[in-house]
């Protein structure tokens, strides 16, 4: 019995002597060890958010010109102007600019939106932007070409990246432009929408502006 005793405490000295001292990490701390750092939506965003404008503004192809081109079939252009969500399948989002009148603007629902009758086209689609609080769809974030889903762990992370977009567009671009004093006034706008529908485009804005 003594000489198995002395076995296992010559092997913990062992064990001290290779591994060193045991540091001890409280809870929620563990990056400090492993190098990991805990998720947040909010820092990432705000960190992108500057290259995340760039990149839709200069991909942004002139609203009017697109609607041309598209004929009436908004999906046909994504080799051209779109970009998948899934890479090569997916919903289809665009990024786009234009100028026009606001022709109503509708405050009354939690997804607010203004539909835009835009200058230099009469065809039948119509042009709505979202104004929040609540902003639909994802094609903000599906549009970017500076993040990609791979670059987050898991779904609910790059579901988080949306919503975090949404939250820096309604404080940053949408409210700035007081959308309630906007019916009747042209704006200038860049934004993003999905191809849900050839009939009605819901543009979520990035940059939005008073002429």
């Amino acid at each position: 019995m003594k000489k198995k005793i002395l076995v296992l405490s010559l092997a913990a000295m062992l064990a001290v002597s290779v591994t060193g001292c045991v540091k001890v990490v409280k809870i929620g701390d563990e990056g400090s060890l492993t190098g990991k750092v805990e998720f947040s939506a909010s820092d990432s965003v705000s960190a992108l958010w500057e290259s995340a404008e760039k990149n839709i503004e200069e991909k942004a192809v002139e609203l009017p010109a697109f609607l041309e081109e598209a004929g009436g079939d908004l999906k046909s252009l994504v080799d051209k102007y779109g970009k998948y969500s899934m890479g090569t399948s997916g919903s289809i989002s665009y990024a786009v600019k234009g100028t026009g009148t606001v022709e109503e603007v509708d405050q009354e629902k939690k997804a607010g939106s203004m539909i835009v009758k835009l200058d230099g086209y009469d065809g039948p689609e119509t042009i709505r932007l979202q104004i929040g609080s609540i902003y639909k769809g994802s094609s903000t974030r599906d549009t970017l070409d500076v993040i990609s889903f791979g670059d987050f762990t898991n779904q609910e992370e790059w579901a988080a990246i949306s919503q975090e977009l949404h939250a820096m567009i309604d404080q940053n671009v949408v409210q700035p432009a007081d959308p309630g004093s906007l019916q009747g006034k042209t704006i200038d706008f860049v934004g993003t929408f999905t191809a849900d529908s050839d009939d009605e485009l819901l543009v979520t804005p990035v940059k939005l502006e008073v002429k």
